[in-house]
């Protein structure tokens, strides 16, 4: 298992959702923290927030996962302000609205360099120090989407499902390697935190507010699980040492069908969908 209380963990995404969840959770359960995110107000929010009733040691970094220097900057100055640091959660991420034909090769590129090369980076610069402590571990946040892959997410997915496949055969070399660095890859279902709000559209239909609108009003129907209790399941993955964390009942539901019908899932899966928003809309 891996210990909570002591350990000093690095937050990328923790300025919101999640991410600032993780960190309040992390803060009460006796956790020191390298929070990291571009939205500076955000950060100092949350580590106000921490600071009304924790007395641990935070460090805030403005970074742009997206620029792989400023990702090892801010491993350096994690690691310099918390020698004993031993988790690191890849939690930053964006969303992109829009069909394949909807979107250009410089948007799809933006996500992915956020989405996966921001965690292919950041494990980059953070493991050979993770590797010196006795005990470290590595989480990945991917999605539900990186087990099954809806239409309208072509870049979303494709990026989900490659932080799926690298946290995983990482795993296993760092397991055969007999490394003290464990790996855990999260797949969250819906949840309620701002990611479809602050999404950039595609550029065919940059224009179509209506149908963002829609889009929003629809995500919001259909999520299910906070940002607390996402940060609670995490957090229990991380002492549990667990592979892969699943997130939510829709995420353990639609990760079933897959695997039950892994070439014809969607059928199933859209059905339930548009009954869950029907429900949430009334």
């Amino acid at each position: 298992m891996t210990a909570i209380p002591g350990s000093a963990v690095a937050i990328t995404g923790a300025a919101s959702g999640i991410g600032r969840a993780l960190a309040i959770e992390l803060a009460a359960r006796g956790v020191d923290l390298a929070l990291a995110d571009r939205d500076e107000a955000g950060l100092q929010a949350t580590a106000a927030e921490i600071g009304k009733a924790s007395q641990r040691k935070i460090s805030l970094h403005r970074v742009d996962v997206g620029d792989p220097e400023a990702i090892a900057a801010f491993a350096r100055e994690a690691i310099s302000a918390h020698p004993a640091l031993n988790i690191v959660i890849n939690n930053a991420g964006v969303a992109l609205l829009g069909q394949f034909h909807e979107i250009d090769q410089a948007q799809m590129e933006w996500l992915f360099n956020i989405n996966f090369w921001g965690v292919v980076h950041s494990t980059r610069a953070f493991l050979p120090h993770l590797a010196s402590q006795p005990a470290a571990h590595i989480v990945n946040v991917s999605s539900i989407f990186g087990i099954i892959a809806p239409p309208g997410n072509t870049a979303y997915a494709a990026a989900k499902f490659a932080v799926r496949g690298f946290s995983e055969s990482l795993r296993h070399e760092l397991q055969a390697a007999k490394s003290p660095v464990r790996v855990s890859v999260v797949h969250p279902g819906g949840i309620k935190t701002n990611i479809v709000r602050n999404s950039r559209s595609g550029s065919a239909i940059a224009t179509d507010n209506e149908r963002r609108s829609q889009t929003i009003e629809r995500f919001d129907a259909i999520t299910q699980t906070s940002a607390k209790d996402a940060a609670l399941r995490i957090i229990k993955g991380i002492e549990k040492n667990e592979p892969r964390i699943l997130i939510g009942g829709d995420a353990r539901f639609m990760d079933i069908v897959q695997r039950f019908r892994p070439a014809t899932y969607w059928n199933v899966m859209a059905r339930r969908i548009e009954k869950m928003a029907k429900k949430g809309n009334k």
